[in-house]
């Protein structure tokens, strides 16, 4: 919360070059399923949040943007390739999962179903696994170092304690 009880909300890309703050409530949370959705994030959906009514400040660097269509703009971290916002005339909305905390932002309804693809809604019934429930196959995954970004807000992109360095 901030300092006159507003909520307060942070996050960013997965190489820590773009951080966002958000202050204030946000709005409403979908996913969409148009196809522009799936390209702009490379995957069956893409879930985002409006902050129209709240204060938006990019706290480390800024997306690099791309025009998607005459009316809205895709923002994005042009190291990593995160997708960061959506951008129309009507307001700003950003990637849920670029939330340090994306759990309490659940979508409230779909968008472009037309384009929904067939096995989107089976997904939750296919065989569930942890990460390291694959060590067998993937023996290096025991060892694996993540070089993301953490879930927080950190003085630079590159201190001491991140990213870590990487074993010779």
């Amino acid at each position: 919360m901030s300092l006159d009880n507003r909520p307060v909300y942070t996050g960013g890309c997965q190489c820590g070059r773009v951080r966002f703050r958000v202050e204030g409530a946000l709005g409403d949370a979908s996913v969409c399923h148009c196809r522009m959705c799936q390209k702009a994030s490379g995957n069956f959906y893409l879930p985002l949040v409006s902050v129209r009514g709240a204060r938006l400040d990019w706290t480390r660097g800024e997306p690099k943007r791309f025009r998607s269509s005459s009316a809205a703009w895709r923002g994005f971290c042009a190291e990593c390739g995160t997708p960061l916002t959506f951008e129309a005339p009507d307001g700003i909305a950003l990637a849920i999962a670029a939330f340090d905390d994306p759990a309490g932002i659940a979508p409230t309804i779909q968008w472009g179903v037309e384009a929904k693809l067939p096995y989107v809604d089976s997904i939750p019934k296919l065989p569930s696994e942890e990460t390291m429930g694959d060590v067998s196959s993937a023996p290096y995954l025991a060892e694996l170092v993540s070089y993301q970004h953490p879930d927080h807000d950190t003085d630079h992109w590159d201190t001491d304690q991140w990213p870590p360095e990487e074993k010779p």
